[in-house]
């Protein structure tokens, strides 16, 4: 995966939009702060259920955002750390960093390809950024391996040495090992991805190539289930893409949001 060394951060700001009229309302959405990508914007954003808890988190990115996209990587790389608004502190996710790969990244006859990555972290961002290859530590802790019972069912880091493997400020990757992607046969457009580092479980990560989002695709899959959990909170079980054309936007969602508890 690409090694990100530069940081733009960006809080929630707990904005509200409301959705029809009376009863037929829908849960109002909250949204976080907004950020350039292309000559588009991206933000995250929650959306409650009629009782007030957590039922849906993402991102809402603009159409124009396929746009005016660096057509080669800066160096060291750039990324985005897009805040949630209060609104979230009930699910497990802290923040959510987004890269646009202009190459696409290792290894590269699978992931090769132009593609926006989403690490959907449980992490705070602090913590996500000391993962440094020049600690002393280091080897250590990437081999430090979460239970099998804490990662999502089928999931198996890369191959090789976790050292190797662990992305700085980025954590090691973990592939669901029944799908079959061989490379020269794998035909990347979306995949759904999770890491950990030391020990935690530590992201979700939805990537999909520039080219599958400009067909406006709608995509809806469950998320595989760890069996059990190290904190509490509200954990997603399904996973969706949608294009909104009246607004011309895509909405990149991790919804069925469920209680679980640590165990």
């Amino acid at each position: 995966m690409l090694c990100i060394l530069v940081l733009v951060l960006a809080g929630g700001c707990g904005r509200q939009a409301t959705e029809g009229q009376a009863a037929t309302r829908p849960p109002d959405t909250y949204f976080g702060e907004a950020q350039a990508v292309g000559n588009g914007t991206v933000k995250t954003y929650v959306r409650p259920d009629p009782s007030g808890q957590p039922a849906e988190v993402g991102l809402v990115m603009t159409a124009s955002s396929m746009d005016g996209l660096p057509a080669e990587d800066t160096v060291p790389p750039t990324m985005l750390m897009l805040g949630f608004p209060p609104e979230a502190k009930a699910t497990v996710f802290d923040h959510v960093m987004m890269n646009w790969n202009s190459h696409g990244h290792k290894p590269a006859e699978v992931f090769g390809k132009p593609h926006f990555d989403f690490h959907f972290y449980l992490s705070d961002a602090a913590s996500v950024m000391t993962i440094d290859p020049g600690s002393a530590d280091f080897a250590t802790r990437s081999a430090h391996l979460p239970e099998a019972r804490y990662m999502p069912r089928d999931y198996k880091p890369e191959p090789g040495l976790p050292g190797a493997n662990t992305v700085p400020a980025m954590g090691l990757h973990w592939v669901d090992s029944s799908a079959r992607i061989v490379p020269g046969e794998y035909q990347f457009t979306q995949i759904f991805i999770n890491g950990s580092w030391d020990g935690r479980y530590t992201f979700m990560e939805p990537m999909f190539t520039r080219d599958w989002l400009l067909t406006h695709p709608t995509l809806q899959a469950n998320i595989k289930e760890p069996t059990a959990y190290q904190r509490d909170g509200y954990y997603p079980t399904t996973y969706s893409v949608r294009f909104d054309e009246a607004a011309q936007e895509y909405w990149i969602s991790l919804g069925g949001l469920r209680m679980r508890h640590a165990s």
